[in-house]
């Protein structure tokens, strides 16, 4: 990996925010922070999702803005206090700068395409993800600081509005977009994306979603999005995945273990490797994915406390907790 120049090819990189980028969704966490129950609040938006009243993923701005419970209770400063309240998927930081300049050959610019609040996506992303390269719900104000009015909805066919104007802003063809999202909202943007000989990746088993991405990617890790495009994009071959994980042992792992009697780790990690290499061993890929998640506590999670306690980053390690 290298830093970009002007020979890259430009990418357009654009995301959701709730539930791709972050574990929760926005509503749930600000009815909390309101006091009000979280069935409450799905009573009311799965009751404008059945009337079709609002673009789907829409329905928290049509509460701000008209019921009373929210309208009368929240400022722009509540928004930005529950921006800080969001809790964010690991290593949203490392995956914005290695798409922005670390990938060679490879320029993929970072934007967020959300209807979550503006004033919360900003506030979440704050010094990760440059102010206007997010789009969110934009409300304006009265003076008093209540909501006055939508002026714009990063919802359904909005975030397809978005996508596009950002496009021709930044003069980026269609089949150079990538988009990752997690709900229903997403479908109307994915399938424009697909049209357009774009690419979208998936982060839930939505029904109405995963059938429609070009991949799909469980992790909670926001590094997750990083193997699909590697793989179907920048075409990173066997022989480049092999060179980053002899680099992950050799300088991430191998410097915070204590070498055993008369052992030599380079030797012994080449012979580790001669050994996965072996076509005759008959473990399946399936079968070691599926129980990934009892490994990593035994064999990653003691490599990055390691690291971590010494003061060194565990860049690479994160990157082995992607299923």
């Amino acid at each position: 990996m290298e830093k970009h120049s002007s020979h890259n090819k430009h990418f357009l990189f654009a995301s959701d925010f709730d539930q791709t980028l972050s574990y929760n969704d926005t509503g749930y966490v600000l009815s909390e922070l309101l006091g009000i129950p979280t069935k409450e609040f799905e009573r009311k938006a799965q009751g404008m999702a059945k009337l079709n009243l609002v673009q789907q993923g829409g329905e928290l701005a049509y509460l701000l803005l008209h019921d009373p419970e929210f309208h009368d209770r929240v400022r722009p400063e509540h928004l930005r206090e529950l921006g800080k309240r969001i809790r964010l998927k690991e290593n949203i930081d490392f995956l914005h700068r290695v798409l922005e300049t670390e990938i060679s050959g490879y320029r993929f610019e970072f934007y967020v395409l959300s209807a979550a609040p503006v004033e919360v996506i900003q506030s979440a992303l704050e010094n990760i993800v440059p102010a206007d390269h997010i789009f969110g719900t934009q409300f304006r104000y009265h003076p008093s600081g209540e909501i006055a009015a939508i002026e714009r909805v990063t919802a359904g066919y909005g975030k397809v509005a978005a996508l596009d104007r950002i496009q021709e802003e930044r003069q980026i063809s269609s089949d150079r977009i990538v988009y990752v999202g997690d709900g229903s909202s997403d479908v109307h943007v994915m399938l424009h994306v697909n049209r357009r000989d774009g690419f979208t990746i998936a982060v839930s088993e939505n029904k109405h979603l995963a059938p429609i991405a070009k991949r799909t990617v469980l992790s909670q890790n926001a590094l997750g999005v990083m193997i699909p495009i590697l793989e179907e994009i920048v075409g990173w071959e066997r022989v480049q995945i092999r060179a980053f994980l002899e680099k992950l042992t050799k300088h991430e792992i191998q410097t915070v273990v204590p070498p055993p009697p008369n052992t030599s780790l380079d030797d012994y990690r080449e012979l580790i490797a001669r050994r996965f290499a072996n076509p005759k061993i008959g473990d399946t890929i399936q079968r070691l994915c599926f129980d990934g998640s009892n490994r990593q506590p035994k064999f990653i999670l003691p490599s990055a406390a390691d690291r971590l306690k010494a003061g060194a980053p565990v860049k690479g390690l994160a990157c082995s907790t992607i299923p």
